[in-house]
């Protein structure tokens, strides 16, 4: 029979690397003892990587170099919101970065939420968390808050073909005609953006 403490390993296992979550991700499985008890025990192993107290994750091994990547700030940031039950939108620059829009990192990687205003070390870096009022988080979900939040950063004028071809390969067929829908109402240079997506891959 399996036990709890396999359940939870089958569910790491399952998320595979790069992947971070918090003790919370397993509520539904064993109690909040067990669950620490298993994690504390994998980290021991070298199984998972503690990031920080309460926040764990898959490490990514590099073959070329054979060590461990850092932590995926995006993946530390979702497990955060998780855990906390925040809303989160990648904001701007950082929102091009994860899209493939441009290859720097910010300075300061920040992230929209409907929490408190929070800063929280991983690693050799920061993530921030920003409050933003209801009415800026309202109808943002998924791929389509990473596009509408990218696109604001980059500007109308600096939208060209290759933005376009990273944004269609960026999104699925159903997800390019629900950007069309949820943008019908926002920016009208955003809409067009959406509407050619959807046409040119018609």
């Amino acid at each position: 029979m399996e036990t709890m403490r396999d359940q939870i390993v089958a569910r790491i296992e399952r998320l595979g690397e790069g992947k971070a979550f918090s003790a919370k991700d397993f509520l539904d499985i064993a109690s909040r003892t067990t669950i620490d008890v298993t994690l504390a025990e994998l980290a021991r192993k070298g199984t998972v990587r503690r990031i920080r107290r309460g926040l764990y994750d898959m490490p990514r091994v590099n073959p070329a170099l054979g060590g461990t990547l850092s932590p995926d700030i995006d993946e530390a940031a979702r497990a955060i919101a998780r855990r906390q039950r925040w809303k989160i939108v990648p904001d701007g620059a950082w929102a091009a970065n994860l899209l493939g829009l441009s290859t720097q990192v910010p300075s300061k990687i920040i992230y929209l939420t409907d929490g408190p205003n929070n800063e929280v070390p991983i690693g050799r870096r920061s993530i921030v968390f920003k409050h933003a009022r209801p009415k800026v988080l309202a109808g943002l979900e998924g791929k389509i808050a990473l596009v509408v939040q990218a696109l604001r950063h980059l500007g109308k004028e600096n939208v060209g073909t290759r933005e376009m071809e990273v944004l269609r390969a960026a999104l699925t067929p159903s997800e390019r005609k629900n950007f069309v829908r949820d943008a019908r109402f926002g920016v009208d240079w955003i809409y067009e953006v959406a509407s050619r997506i959807a046409e040119e891959t018609a």
